[in-house]
């Protein structure tokens, strides 16, 4: 069983990535995890917003394994706090199949790919920057592996 975050275009800031790589070689003690990034091309401008979605909605399902378990986060998906997450991916992850976590871009997802999901999950009802939700769900990740392990990182 891996975990994936499987996100759409690189993020330019340094501070951000190592941040990110930090949880990611804090997170490969617990579970086999990658950051796949994919690089959608401009198609147009008559009804950028359509093309966009199509071309990185055909991304993302080309990256996806037949098996895996496909979570988008998006804004109408469950809301958890730390511990019911934890308590989700461990769910999740005892099903043995490869989780594949789906950061869209910044016009959201294709109805290609809502159709292919497997569930949502939303952050907060504030919308972040496609940079920022990258560590904070990294973190997350990081986190409730802790919470499983009873580690003492999460304190509640």
């Amino acid at each position: 069983m891996k975990i994936t975050l499987l996100l759409i275009s690189k993020t330019s800031d340094s501070r951000l990535e190592s941040l990110i790589g930090d949880y990611v070689s804090r997170l490969k003690h617990y579970v086999p995890f990658e950051i796949k990034t994919l690089e959608p091309k401009n198609r147009g401008t008559q009804d950028a917003e359509t093309l966009i979605k199509q071309q990185e909605g055909e991304l993302i399902l080309k990256s996806i394994p037949a098996s895996a378990d496909v979570v988008l986060l998006d804004e109408r998906g469950k809301q958890f706090r730390s511990i019911e997450f934890a308590d989700y991916l461990q769910k999740k992850m005892s099903s043995g199949r490869d989780l594949v976590f789906v950061v869209g871009g910044p016009f959201g997802f294709s109805q290609d790919v809502y159709d292919r999901a497997n569930g949502l999950i939303s952050f907060s009802k504030m919308t972040f920057s496609h940079q920022m939700i990258r560590l904070l769900f990294v973190e997350q990740i990081y986190r409730a592996m802790t919470i499983l392990r009873h580690e003492p990182y999460h304190h509640e």
